[in-house]
């Protein structure tokens, strides 16, 4: 996708301007490529002086699942968080589905992922996203995320 001549990228400042996510769990790094409503491409740059490593594990330092979904989430809800409509609003999971880590992620690997958004109605996102690290699988999913500021419009009103 990066490879769009009118792909829009986001820098740090961009994707903070789009999403609630801060330090220490804003967990990536450039947005390479975003086609609003389809799409999102993003990189993360794993450091051994991430907050996480010498916990996950001194001996032996990979990157935890848990942050890896996350960087992938983060990732796909910049597929509509770059909509104008959308922007800065708070999401929640719904689930997560077919999660599957291929690799083991180290100190100086660069996760590049990519997200598709293939439905998204009534503040309801589905899409799939992978990842890679030097062209190998890394880890990828199926996600179901909600946007409750949308949700709640289309809530049954009580009397």
């Amino acid at each position: 996708m990066s490879d769009e001549p009118n792909a829009v990228a986001f820098d740090i400042n961009g994707i903070i301007s789009h999403q609630r996510n801060r330090y220490p769990v804003l967990l990536i790094d450039r947005i390479t490529a975003v086609d609003p409503g389809k799409s999102a491409s993003a990189v993360k740059c794993f450091t051994y002086n991430e907050w996480f490593f010498p916990g996950h594990f001194d001996d032996e330092p990979n990157v935890p699942g848990f942050i890896q979904i996350e960087s992938l989430t983060q990732t796909f809800i910049m597929t509509f968080l770059c909509m104008e409509e959308y922007k800065g609003m708070k999401t929640n999971f719904v689930s997560l589905n077919n999660v599957k880590f291929k690799r083991k992620v180290v100190p100086g690997d660069v996760l590049k992922i990519d997200a598709v958004l293939t439905s998204f109605k009534r503040g309801i996102a589905i899409g799939s996203v992978q990842s890679t690290v030097n062209g190998e699988p890394a880890c990828s999913g199926d996600f179901i995320v909600a946007v409750p500021a949308v949700l709640d419009r289309f809530k049954p009103k009580s009397s």
